[in-house]
């Protein structure tokens, strides 16, 4: 005697793919290490700090590597570096792989925890290229970083076509209210003229479909 035959309902469970239970590894390009080789050891002031976020989000749309964005974390007081990122949103397929986000996260690593502001660490300073969108802006309270410092404006990313999301118009009050000293618009103009250079290489502007 046959079996009964499978309901569609069956065959199309059986059909679904596996639910993911990991991540892939999030990694900075292979660019970086020869960048950093590069850089002096201690950065004394903001100007020379954010040379280095702009430096990293420029060579990332110079190899094709993600999007026009760099940040970098450091210890506020002595200039050294600690951590950097770059946007890898499109190479990861992960659309949390912001340039800040990553700089966090492996400063968080190299530190041994999720707290920036834990007992015995030096005060930190995260320096984006450009200011945060709305996710970025909501993890810096969370990660204990003491002070932050900005290039391009988020106006800037929006004008090649980036969407910043629904960040409070007070945002820069929201932050001081926390502690967090906020600097704005150092080296906006380097800062600004990645995203440009992006934006006329004709690379992806990363938006949801159905959004503009």
């Amino acid at each position: 005697m046959r079996g009964a035959a499978a309901s569609p309902t069956s065959c199309a469970m059986r059909a679904r793919p596996p639910i993911p239970l990991a991540l892939p590894s999030l990694r900075l390009p292979r660019w970086v290490p020869g960048l950093l080789r590069r850089q002096p050891a201690r950065f004394p002031g903001r100007e020379a700090r954010m040379r280095l976020a702009i430096a990293l989000a420029a060579e990332n749309v110079a190899h094709a590597s993600g999007g026009p964005f760099g940040a970098a974390v450091f210890e506020r007081a002595s200039g050294r570096l600690v951590a950097v990122g770059v946007n890898r949103v499109e190479p990861a397929g992960q659309s949390h792989a912001h340039a800040e986000m990553l700089a966090l996260a492996l400063a968080q690593r190299a530190l041994g925890g999720w707290n920036l502001a834990a007992p015995g660490l030096p005060a930190l300073e995260l320096v984006s290229s450009s200011e945060p969108c709305a996710m970025c802006f909501g993890a810096i309270p969370w990660s204990g970083v003491a002070a932050l410092v900005c290039g391009a404006r988020a106006a800037d990313a929006e004008a090649v076509g980036f969407d910043e999301g629904p960040k409070p118009a007070r945002w820069v009050a929201a932050l001081e209210a926390r502690g967090i000293a906020v600097a704005r618009d150092v080296l906006r103009a380097e800062a600004r003229a990645v995203l440009a250079a992006y934006a006329a290489a004709h690379r992806t502007i990363y938006v949801p479909a159905g959004r503009k």
